[in-house]
């Protein structure tokens, strides 16, 4: 249910022509989304730690990838680059970020 409710908003961003930023993992429903998305022709920009593309985690079909040093960067620039934040089921990290009053976007 998880990846359906991921494919549906991938799915529907990309038919508005809503551009994507995410964590640009290769795996799981953050690359679930990021496909739904290109396969409705949307693009998708993938923000991701070096250490994770040493690994080879990346997804490699992203429409643009920024690389940045670590973990707390990758939010920051996430952040930085959004209008709206959408948590999906099972996703927590946006949550562990929130302090009251520190977030602005919808």
């Amino acid at each position: 249910a998880y990846f359906e409710a991921a494919r549906e908003v991938g799915t529907l961003l990309g038919q508005r022509h809503i551009r994507l930023i995410i964590g640009a993992g290769g795996i799981g429903l953050m690359s679930a989304t990021a496909d739904a998305v290109l396969a409705a022709g949307g693009e998708v920009t993938g923000v991701i730690p070096h250490f994770m593309v040493e690994q080879g985690w990346q997804h490699k079909g992203l429409t643009e990838m920024i690389e940045v040093e670590n973990m707390h960067q990758r939010k920051q620039k996430m952040a930085d680059l959004s209008d709206a934040v959408i948590a999906l089921p099972d996703s927590f990290q946006i949550a562990t970020k929130r302090t009251p009053g520190s977030e602005t976007m919808p």
